[in-house]
């Protein structure tokens, strides 16, 4: 399994993927070692956690994106990402998430992707808005966003 964009290559989270991206220097985050644990006990969660980000040109992990688990029964998923700092303000984050949403609404156990971002998280904002996704409220100092299938509106 594997998702292309232009510029990325999206490849899911696994032992081997995690060692090819260590070897690589990518650190691997507590997010992908938890990930990891629940995958090896439940191999259906493939796909619903962590993706690495590679750069097509120099073929090098340069973020990771995700979702926080499977599909709920409202059939919502939440999606996570970060992009290493060498990496940003190029429009990595933006393609991959858009990407990653495309192959969310491609199940029909997806209806509703949603997000969340701290509220000085500009850039996260920036991504978020970029892909049309709708911000829906405020927890603390956290912003919550979404984005339905039926209503997808997502620029090319």
């Amino acid at each position: 399994m594997e998702l292309q964009t232009e510029r990325l290559k999206l490849i899911p989270c696994t032992e081997e993927s995690a060692a090819a991206a260590a070897l690589n220097n990518y650190e691997l985050g507590p997010h992908i070692k938890m990930y990891l644990a629940e995958l090896k006990s439940d191999p259906t969660l493939l796909g619903w956690g962590v993706w690495f980000v590679i750069d097509k040109d120099t073929n090098t992990v340069i973020g990771d994106i995700g979702f926080k688990g499977k599909p709920n029964m409202e059939k919502t998923v939440e999606i996570g990402y970060g992009i290493k700092s060498s990496a940003r303000n190029k429009g990595y984050a933006t393609e991959a998430v858009k990407e990653i949403i495309a192959w969310a609404f491609s199940s029909d156990e997806v209806a509703t992707v949603i997000a969340e971002c701290r509220e000085d998280n500009y850039p996260s904002m920036k991504v978020l808005e970029k892909l049309n996704m709708e911000q829906t409220g405020k927890e603390g100092h956290k912003l919550r966003w979404q984005i339905c299938k039926e209503k997808r509106d997502v620029p090319n």
